[in-house]
Order: structure tokens, then sequence, then C-alpha cells
């Protein structure tokens, strides 16, 4: 994959960052660490400048946010009512239960939609709540493009600055994402249990 990511960026540029980081936001598997540490290494082979790799490795990321905003906005609690209503009790979910899950969202979403962007996985996949509870536009690009911002920009430096010795840093990035994924099965894990616990209560 990393070939494929370099040819991309020595044939096309800063599109080509912009591409693959966009493909990168709507297809998870994707690893944004590989393309942005690339791109920081290949400003020291190439014409591309740190800048560039970072404001285009921005758009990008905000560009496939907002396609994954759109889809949550078009998804909305109220299509998804109409689920729970057809499937609730074998989903043993409520209408409450959304509207509980969209009045949080409500509350905590600008600073969920911040911190996602730093985290693996859930930085692609956060737009799509943010979309299906209404977030204002213009507070979830500022929060998405803070967000983004500040993830590209050390990955970015850190590509540039290791050079070809980037697969060390590239290891510690992996560890750092599974011990994400691993805290993220066992939250979704626990949520379920919780849940389920929960409702055989009631």
């Amino acid at each position: 994959m990393e070939d494929w990511i370099t040819s991309v960026m020595e044939s096309y540029g800063y599109g080509g960052v912009f591409f693959l980081i966009l493909l990168e936001n709507i297809f998870p598997p994707i690893p944004s660490e590989i393309v942005l540490t690339v791109g920081g290494f290949m400003t020291t082979t190439t014409r591309l400048s740190i800048a560039g790799v970072i404001a285009a490795s921005t758009a990008g990321s905000v560009a496939g946010a907002i396609i994954l905003y759109c889809l949550g906005r078009w998804l909305s609690v109220e299509r998804l009512e109409g689920v729970v209503e057809k499937y609730g009790k074998w989903l043993r979910v409520k209408k409450q239960d959304l509207h509980k899950a969209d009045a949080w969202f409500d509350r905590y979403g600008m600073w969920t939609v911040f911190f996602g962007r730093l985290i693996p996985v859930v930085r692609s996949l956060i737009s799509i709540p943010a979309g299906m509870s209404g977030m204002k536009l213009k507070w979830f690009l500022l929060f998405t493009i803070s967000g983004t911002l500040i993830w590209n920009t050390i990955l970015v430096i850190v590509g540039a600055a290791v050079g070809e010795n980037r697969e060390a840093i590239m290891r510690q990035l992996e560890i750092y994402s599974n011990v994400v994924y691993v805290v993220l099965i066992a939250g979704a894990v626990a949520g379920v249990w919780y849940f389920l616990r929960k409702r055989r209560a009631e």
C-alpha cells in the first residue's frame, strides 16, 4: 500500500494527497498515518512542501467529513425512528433511546467531533452522528478543521523529520491504533451489556 500511496503522490502532487486523504475519510481502513507520514517524507525528496501537504490533506479530510456529515443528515433521527418502529422489538431499541443519544450529542457533540478527529477510525465516522444530530454546519466545520489540522500537522512534520526511518514511528502509531481499537471494542461490548441489562430490568 505504501508504494501505491507514494506513486499517487509522485504522479499527482498535492492533488494526490487530497485524493488519498479524502478516500481515507470515507473508507477508514486506509490508514491516514501512512498517507500523512509518507507525504511528510516526500517533502524532503520532491517539490512538495510541508505547508502544502498539510493544506491539501486538511482539505481532503474536510471534504470527506462533509460527505459523511451529509449522509448523517440524510439518515436523521426521524428516519431511524421508522426503522425502530419496524424492528425495534428485535433490536431491543425504543424511540426514547434514539432521542437520548441525540440529546447527548447535542450537548457534547462539538467537543466530541474535535477530539474524535484525533482518534483512528473514529476520526472519520464521527461525522455521521454529527450530521444525524443536526449539528450546525459552521460548528461542525470549525471543530472538524481544528482537530484535523492538529492531527495532519503532527504526522506530516513527523514524516518529514524522520525521513526513511519513519518505520519506527509507524510501529508506534500502529500500537496506538491497536490500543484504540481494543478500547473501542471493549467500550462497545460494555455499552451493549449495559443496555441489555437495563432493558431486562425494565
